[in-house]
This record gives structure tokens, C-alpha cells and sequence, in this order.
């Protein structure tokens, strides 16, 4: 794990522009500094570091995804560690047994950047594939009493349009109705917008007939025609 991380922290190091780094650390409010790594050399040096670094079970990716995740210095080294987990080799070991990883990263991450694309890309994916579990463990997150979780409950069918479910999607939203936090009216908002690129009509019933902020509400409505 350590060579792994050593690989990784070398790579990133290498494309780094550190005279962006502060202004990246001041954009994303974070505690954790940054190397100065955007996004596209990122995803080039990390492809490499990866194929060259391989895990031979879902254990072993596990431990290397964790191991990134805790042991992490800047932030573009936690960026690493979710990319690990959508790495399309590793894609059989999307199980129910992922979801203690997920979670520690949802609620140490406890930040945007990391936490909508482990709710989108990653326990989004466990709900298709796992509904009968999912769906009674995304209302459960939904009511969670930290806001990270409840975001991810209220995320994770952004991209299943027709499949979604929207009684789940309503109960997940409900809990965060009366929350103030920009965070959560966000969520809600951002949800609803995805949704109703699959069903406008749908998404205006609701916000006709439901109180929601008015941050929320001009987020669903964003890409709908006026009147």
C-alpha cells in the first residue's frame, strides 16, 4: 500500500502547477491542501499509476482504496482514491460489501467534491444493481443525522432518468425539506432538475404541491421553460 501511495503522490507530483494549488485550496474551502493537479492530467497520470498497480480481489481494492483514502495528505490524492473505485476492471466488486468503504468516505469527506460522485457514480450503481437492499438503506441515510448522508440519499438516482424511482426519491428529499443548510436545499434542487429532464410535468406537481426553499425550488425549475 505504501508503494502504491508513493506511486500515486510521485505521479500527481509531476503534473502539478503549484501556483494553481492555493487558488484550488481557496475555491474548494479546503482544509486539506492541493498539489496544483487539474483534472485532466490527473486522470492521465492515474490511469498509468493504476494499471501498473493492480488488486487481485475485492479485498485487496478494498484496502488500496482505503489505504489512499486515510493516509491521503492533498486533496488530489483523496480524488485519487475515488477514481480507484470506478475503475472499470474492478467493476464485480461494486457489492453490498462496499458500503462501510463508501460510507467513511461520505462522512470524512463530508465535502461536495467527494461526496457527489461517490453518491452519483457509486452507491447510485448499488441501487441498481441491489434494490431490495438499497432502497430501505437509502431512506435510512435520507434521515441520517449527518447532512452528507442525507445528500446522497437524495443524489444517487441522477442518472436513471426513466428507471428512477420516484417514491423514493420523494421520501429521501422529504427529511431535508426544513433544513437550512445550503447543502441540502442544493441537493434537492439538483435532483429534481435531473429528473425533470425525464419527466417535466412530474417535477412541477411536486414543487407546486410540496414547500420547498426557494434555493431548491429555482434549482428543479432551472431548465424548464417559464410559464
Amino acid at each position: 500500500m505504501d508503494t502504491l501511495h508513493k506511486a500515486v503522490r510521485l505521479a500527481l507530483t509531476e503534473v502539478a502547477d503549484v501556483g494553481k494549488a492555493p487558488m484550488m485550496q481557496a475555491y474548494m474551502k479546503s482544509d486539506m491542501p492541493f498539489l496544483g493537479v487539474q483534472a485532466a492530467p490527473r486522470r492521465t497520470v492515474l490511469r498509468r499509476v493504476f494499471s501498473e498497480h493492480t488488486a487481485e480481489s475485492e479485498t485487496e481494492w478494498r484496502a488500496m482504496v482505503l489505504s489512499l483514502w486515510r493516509d491521503a495528505e492533498y486533496r488530489e490524492e483523496r480524488y485519487a482514491a475515488i477514481t480507484l473505485t470506478g475503475l472499470r476492471r474492478y467493476q464485480g466488486f461494486q457489492t453490498l460489501a462496499t458500503l462501510p468503504m463508501y460510507e467513511e468516505m461520505i462522512v470524512t469527506g463530508a465535502w461536495w467534491d467527494y461526496v457527489d460522485e461517490l453518491a452519483v457514480h457509486r452507491v447510485g450503481g448499488l441501487l441498481a444493481a441491489f434494490p431490495d437492499t438499497m432502497r430501505p438503506l437509502m431512506l435510512e441515510w435520507a434521515r441520517d443525522g449527518d447532512l452528507w448522508m442525507r445528500r446522497t440519499a437524495i443524489l444517487c438516482q441522477n442518472r436513471f432518468r426513466t428507471a428512477t424511482d420516484t417514491g423514493l426519491l420523494y421520501a429521501c428529499i422529504e427529511p431535508s425539506l426544513s433544513d437550512n443548510d445550503f447543502f441540502a436545499r442544493k441537493a434537492i434542487g439538483w435532483a429534481l432538475r435531473e429528473y425533470a429532464k425525464t419527466d417535466p410535468r412530474a417535477v412541477l406537481r411536486y414543487v407546486e404541491h410540496v414547500g420547498l426553499s426557494g434555493l431548491s425550488r429555482r434549482e428543479a425549475l432551472k431548465n424548464l421553460p417559464t410559464g
